[in-house]
């Protein structure tokens, strides 16, 4: 099909709304929706979970299902109404004109197919190109894709390819037909942050090269700053805000914009002098949405028998570039009042060390051919290579590194799901490296709990909110009897801010950031004095997310708990802890409190991960640092430095010294540890990755 020459906008909603019916009744996912992207433009779609994102998305690609209808409004691509295409003229379109990258890349993949007949099906069907000329094209946007050794990748199954490189196999085959139009939905969140920067470049690349117009949905503002030249706020099935980044991030005229910018950390929040603000209340459900102002029950602003009582509009803010806004209050609010004066916490007292852990290491042993059965010769797996730290009472450390550096194996090993290889843990002096959580005593097993990254997975189905926590201080062997842990159970609802009537809830009647307090209640049911908290956020909203981080510290500060905190958001790692240690490939690389590692000098790893972060603040400014490749194997690490193969300072080491020999650990000011060969001279001519612009 040849594609139609058009030189307005090449999206344009006007009014849309979309509902999805049951047998009970309409549910109304989105209402009076619009929004116009032009020729080469990026627009970014942000919003809470459940707000209507990706059913705007669906319906530009009018794939709503069964249930799905559009109900009002119009979706015109380059001047023609996709509403009333028919299934031919839509699947000449899908793919070839408007094509679309979903947030899981396994879901695109035929897993049974090789890479190469998969992109090259796409010039066959959508061009009629020869089976040779559409495998050149592939070889070509693989190399366009930057992914290394594109031969040896035509020739792979998509199982063969790390996350991140399965991602832009997804976006080179949607830019395989140069589309007018390409819609990302959330495409990074399942990737590291340093994979993500990487993936960002590439879109922005690969969109000015090719003129494609994007249409990018995030629930990342900082992400979105960096890949968009406009963007729309959704709240609840409704657009509230839209208008030019700068427009919206300098002079946001919206409270829930407003509330969504004071829940995120940013630079310069403190926990303890300026912590988070988290938006009140909760998301109301598509069948219970308020009159009038759908944010209205949340907001400072709110005035009864105005802004509930009639529909609210999309209305222009006067000399701004195409900004708008749905608030009937916009003249009356104050944009730039200071914060009401927020009480200063005391930060939590730190006491003695409660957890020492030196030299621990932790090999797997595994088949060289465990993929397909065969014994044979035996690999180790060195997941963790002489860790050596201490955390006192009261404090917060986090834990950072990308996925498989081995975060997650340390924390099985210190929880007794592992034992050690070598190396010894000590909790409160007693050593347990070697002691598997069965043989532990219930003391010991209820003094470190876990808080996990996903609160779906961790809550039982079948049983109650009340039952399940009660369960726990059963194990435990606290209260005599069952009325005496019913009201203690009671009691640590309390603690984590939840309505008592939620005991005889199921987890299903919950919404995320109220199953994520129900988790970290049974974490402290057994009086815990150490808690891992594995991403403990990182499955959440952001607003949801400030109210659950500020609850740990409140928490903390009451139980003087030590909090392991494991992440990869460079972000709230920089809110919440007092120290911060850096894992790179099983390796400690850098340790120190948190502004020293947040300042140079840097590990030239931590650098990289600092400058990967996105920021959702116009007056910060970035350098762009961009790691090529994706982390080594710990089967295979490389020889010398775990970091050698991806480190842009290597060449100021002389003598190939980074090539052979693993570096030592370095002590530099006031007990910051380096596990670097540079030079004392090169630390000091360090730059800061991230400065704050004058105002």
């Amino acid at each position: 099909m040849e594609k139609w020459d058009y030189d307005g906008p090449i999206l344009e909603i006007e009014n849309l709304s979309i509902s999805f019916f049951t047998r009970l009744r309409e549910i109304p996912a989105v209402m009076d929706f619009s929004c116009t992207v032009m020729p080469g433009e990026a627009m970014g779609l942000v919003g809470e979970s459940g707000c209507g994102k990706s059913t705007v998305a669906l319906g530009v690609m009018q794939d709503l299902g069964v249930n799905g209808r559009i109900v009002g409004g119009t979706i015109k691509f380059k001047g023609r109404d996709l509403n009333t295409m028919t299934p031919e003229e839509l699947r000449q379109i899908r793919g070839s004109e408007i094509a679309m990258i979903y947030q899981e890349p396994m879901a695109s993949l035929n897993p049974a197919m090789k890479i190469g007949q998969q992109l090259a099906e796409v010039p066959m069907i959508h061009e009629g190109k020869s089976k040779a000329e559409a495998l050149a094209m592939a070889r070509q946007v693989i190399e366009d894709v930057r992914l290394p050794d594109p031969d040896r990748i035509l020739k792979a199954y998509p199982h063969q390819l790390s996350g991140g490189q399965q991602q832009r196999i997804v976006i080179a085959m949607a830019l395989m037909s140069k589309p007018s139009l390409l819609i990302l939905d959330e495409p990074t969140t399942a990737l590291d942050v340093t994979v993500e920067a990487g993936i960002v470049d590439l879109v922005k690349g690969l969109g000015e090269k090719y003129g494609t117009s994007m249409l990018f949905i995030s629930h990342n503002l900082g992400l979105i700053m960096e890949t968009c030249d406009r963007l729309c706020v959704m709240y609840s099935g409704e657009a509230v805000e839209t208008g030019s980044i700068k427009d919206v991030f300098d002079k946001m005229q919206h409270p829930y914009t407003q509330a969504l910018f004071r829940s995120i950390p940013l630079p310069g929040a403190d926990k303890n002098s300026r912590p988070l603000i988290a938006i009140p209340g909760n998301f109301p459900l598509p069948h219970e949405r308020p009159n009038g102002c759908n944010f209205g029950p949340r907001c400072d602003y709110y005035q009864d028998g105005l802004c509930n009582a009639e529909d609210i509009r999309m209305q222009p803010i006067a000399g701004d570039d195409r900004h708008d806004s749905r608030c009937l209050r916009i003249g009356d609010i104050d944009w730039n009042a200071p914060l009401a004066a927020v009480v200063e916490q005391e930060s939590a007292e730190q006491g003695q060390v409660v957890l020492k852990m030196e030299n621990l290491k932790k090999y797997y042993e595994v088949a060289a051919n465990a993929l397909f059965g065969s014994s044979g010769a035996r690999k180790v797996v060195k997941a963790n290579e002489t860790l050596s730290f201490e955390a006192r009472e009261g404090e917060t450390l986090a834990i950072v590194g990308e996925s498989g550096c081995g975060k997650s194996t340390f924390a099985k090993v210190l929880m007794g799901l592992e034992t050690a290889t070598e190396g010894s843990i000590k909790m409160f002096g007693e050593e347990i490296s070697a002691v598997p959580i069965q043989d532990r005593d219930t003391k010991t097993v209820s003094s470190v709990q876990m808080v996990f990254q996903n609160p779906f997975d961790t809550l039982n189905p079948s049983m109650t909110v009340g039952r399940q926590i009660v369960r726990a201080l059963e194990i435990f062997g606290i209260g005599e009897n069952n009325s005496e842990r019913w009201a203690h159970m009671l009691e640590l609802l309390d603690l984590v801010k939840l309505p008592r009537e939620f005991a005889t809830r199921m987890p299903r009647q919950l919404s995320g950031g109220q199953k994520q307090r129900v988790g970290i209640a049974r974490a402290f049911a057994g009086d815990a004095k150490i808690v891992v908290a594995d991403e403990p956020v990182s499955a959440l909203d952001v607003s949801v997310q400030a109210a659950v981080a500020d609850l740990l510290m409140e928490i903390q500060r009451k139980h003087l708990t030590t909090l392991l905190f494991i992440s990869h958001d460079l972000s709230i790692v920089r809110y919440l802890s007092d120290r911060v240690m850096v894992m790179y490939l099983g390796h400690v690389v850098e340790m120190g409190t948190t502004d020293q590692v947040f300042s140079p000098p840097y590990h030239p790893y931590t650098e990289a991960l600092l400058s990967a972060v996105p920021i959702a603040d116009t007056r910060v400014q970035k350098k762009r640092i961009v790691l090529e490749g994706d982390i080594p194997s710990a089967v295979n690490p490389p020889p010398g430095c775990p970091f050698q193969t991806r480190c842009r300072w290597k060449s100021e080491v002389p003598d190939g010294l980074c090539d052979r020999e693993v570096p030592p650990i370095r002590t530099l000011e006031d007990g910051h540890q380096v596990k670097c060969h540079l030079s004392e001279e090169v630390f000091a001519q360090m730059e800061p990755v991230i400065k704050i612009a004058a105002e």
